[in-house]
């Protein structure tokens, strides 16, 4: 069935729809609300306070007027409220003015302004609707992300007429459904659709999620799933070879050093073939072991490959490898690798003239062979999806695999999601590092901090500056890291700034990374590219807008950025919120060096939706992204997906969960 079958729904509402990654019915009745409203709780702009999220009836006073002063052009009109004046602004969006109309009376939904408690009060980027007679408003009602010319009503009229013909089908079988007794998947998406009340919202969303986990684990399952583990590649390298390996680094190996590379030795005398997840805090040495993995291969004669998910962190591991084994021939692959070298690295590394192959994703394309390649290492693993990891593995029938990564994900969820790999962890740190100081820093000690940022610039010391978006947020409450870099470079003229994001080419993000890491800039303004493995050693503060826009081990990940070497380190969280839930969760970051921990205190606090995320372009799971459910919620798919394997009929399951695998090449643990 298509959109336009739908009743109400034309080709113009369908290419709206299609804005929201909405093609078909069954992609309407998962476009799940990202907020609700209660109508009982209409409130007076002059109770607000700054930042508030509000529900306001109002009467527009007069016309949109598009106004092109500032850096964005934005809509405006005044608002009055029983007496009350208020403006309400909407930035990136003209469609407003059509939209809206002067001496009517709508509902408004959205962030108050009011920073200084002084004039009239705004609403930034608000939804809105209107009062329309024939169309009350009642009890909660759902609220969902717009583009275009799209309305509030006209996606909950379309999700209705969705639900009604298309109702969803539960890929659990059924008699695991009737033995655990859980609530029919169809009236749980009428129910998050349409709630009674909150807490049939919330018992919605669990089952929805349980619904989404079990089908992404089952996914999982069967993509690992028949794939022959017996050890192919021997090595010969000694335990003394090792150790003797091991001393050329200058710091002794702490004991979960040790304990890592005696497992992965193991391993490689094992059997089977080795699967191995290093978990280890920012600074805890898992390169150091990495390297060890790749000399036990390479001394048994073999290849070993060393995949990174930036060029700056490739380029790093590549000289480290040339460093430590330059004994043996490396060679570095990248997508802005010249075209001439390319076909030479590869006729090369396919010849067995290679013995290291370092690079970026380029090392997965498919006209990328080896001769003898025996172990691979996938760098920051939570930057690459499933599927990408398979692809390195399979440049080799049997290769040993050891995929790092520097966010702690909590125990219990590295068990779900790689339930097929063996688990070391790296929880002591060298000695020699000191932690970095943490504070939350209010509004009013701004000036002050910037101020002693550009103090620490004429010393030498470096600095990032970190932004959730590349753009501004539709709320208007996010500043874009293009308007911050504006700002920064008005506010200290005299410091160097330098401005890094996601949407630059690869080439270019290398170029300035490279160049901060010369000291060419005294500041580095970026969103969380920043966030991977970058070693700036004279790097000593970090500056978080948002802060509470983050999930705490992404804040840890962040703060690793400095305190790289000798000097004492500073991280800075600024609160774009004064919630004092947002002030207690980074006050566990603050008085907390340890990664694990604050990543387990992070899922008992967010639940399990956040961890399960989606960077740049990405969409599993996105469309429960706004649910909020307890983890138990995927301790429980867990179980089901293990039991699933010996019912009867698992067609419609095998089906979807197929479907879900191209999905998981950017599939990522937050």
């Amino acid at each position: 069935m298509k959109l336009t079958d739908l009743r109400g729904i034309s080709d113009k509402r369908a290419k709206d729809l299609a804005q929201l990654n909405i093609f078909t019915p069954e992609d309407l009745v998962r476009y799940f609300p990202r907020g609700y409203l209660d109508m009982t709780q209409r409130v007076r702009i002059s109770d607000c306070y700054h930042n508030d999220l509000a529900l306001i009836a109002c009467r527009v006073s007069s016309q949109p007027q598009q106004v092109y002063g500032g850096r964005r052009p934005f809509v405006k009109v005044w608002c009055d409220q029983g007496g009350e004046r208020f403006s309400a602004i909407w930035f990136n969006a003209p469609y407003v003015r059509n939209n809206l109309k002067a001496g009517e009376e709508y509902l408004f939904y959205g962030r108050v302004s009011n920073r200084y408690g002084t004039g009239a009060p705004s609403m930034i980027n608000p939804t809105f609707e209107l009062c329309d007679r024939n169309y009350r408003l009642k009890g909660i009602v759902p609220v969902y992300g717009l583009k275009g010319t799209l309305t509030q009503k006209a996606v909950r009229d379309a999700v209705k007429e969705a639900l009604r013909l298309c109702p969803p089908r539960t890929a659990i079988p059924q008699e695991l459904v009737r033995k655990y007794g859980l609530p029919p998947l169809e009236e749980a998406c009428r129910a998050i659709h349409a709630p009674a009340s909150f807490e049939a919202r919330d018992a919605a969303a669990e089952r929805i999620a349980l619904e989404e986990y079990f089908i992404l684990i089952s996914a999982f399952k069967f993509i690992k799933g028949g794939k022959d583990d017996a050890r192919v590649f021997g090595y010969s390298c000694t335990a003394q070879e090792v150790a003797d390996f091991a001393a050329r680094f200058p710091f002794p190996f702490t004991e979960g050093q040790k304990a890592a590379v005696g497992e992965i030795y193991k391993n490689l005398r094992s059997p089977g073939r080795m699967n191995r997840l290093l978990q280890g805090d920012v600074g805890s040495g898992k390169t150091a072991v990495a390297l060890c993995g790749i000399f036990m291969a390479v001394k048994s004669g073999h290849q070993a490959a060393f995949l990174a998910p930036t060029e700056v962190l490739a380029e790093q591991n590549f000289a480290l490898v040339q460093r430590y084994l330059p004994d043996y021939r490396a060679a570095f692959l990248s997508g802005s690798t010249p075209a001439k070298e390319k076909r030479e690295i590869k006729r090369a590394l396919a010849a067995g003239e290679i013995d290291v192959i370092c690079g970026t994703h380029a090392i997965l394309q498919e006209d990328v062979e080896a001769k003898d390649l025996a172990f691979c290492v996938c760098d920051e693993q939570h930057r690459f999806g499933v599927a990408q990891r398979s692809a390195l593995g399979e440049k080799s029938e049997g290769a040993d695999m050891l995929v790092m990564s520097a966010t702690p994900i909590p125990r219990t969820l590295s068990l779900i999601f790689y339930g097929d790999l063996d688990i070391s962890e790296i929880k002591d740190k060298p000695k020699a590092r000191a932690p970095v100081a943490t504070a939350i820093v209010p509004s009013r000690k701004y000036d002050d901090m910037l101020a002693y940022i550009g103090d620490e610039a004429k010393k030498g010391n470096q600095s990032y500056f970190v932004c959730p978006k590349i753009e501004g947020d539709e709320e208007g409450s996010l500043m874009s890291v293009k308007e911050l870099y504006e700002e920064l470079c008005g506010r200290l003229p005299s410091v160097r700034f330098g401005l890094l994001h996601g949407k630059m080419k690869e080439k270019e993000k290398a170029e300035i990374m490279n160049a901060f890491k010369e000291k060419k800039y005294d500041c580095l303004v970026s969103t969380t590219v920043i966030e991977v493995g970058i070693d700036v050693p004279d790097a000593t503060i970090m500056v978080i807008y948002n802060a509470e826009r983050f999930g705490l081990s992404q804040l840890h990940q962040l703060r690793g950025r400095v305190g790289r070497g000798e000097k004492k380190s500073y991280c800075f969280l600024l609160l774009g919120s004064d919630s004092e839930e947002a002030r207690e969760r980074l006050s566990v970051l603050k008085n907390n060096t340890d990664g694990f921990k604050i990543a387990e205190y992070d899922l008992q606090m967010r639940g399990g939706g956040d961890f399960m995320g989606t960077r740049q372009s990405g969409r599993v799971l996105s469309e429960i992204k706004n649910l909020r459910y307890p983890p138990e919620v995927i301790f429980q798919a867990k179980k089901l997906a293990d039991e699933a394997v010996s019912c009867r009929d698992t067609s419609l399951l095998r089906a979807l969960a197929l479907k879900k695998y191209e999905s998981l090449r950017d599939v990522v643990l937050n």
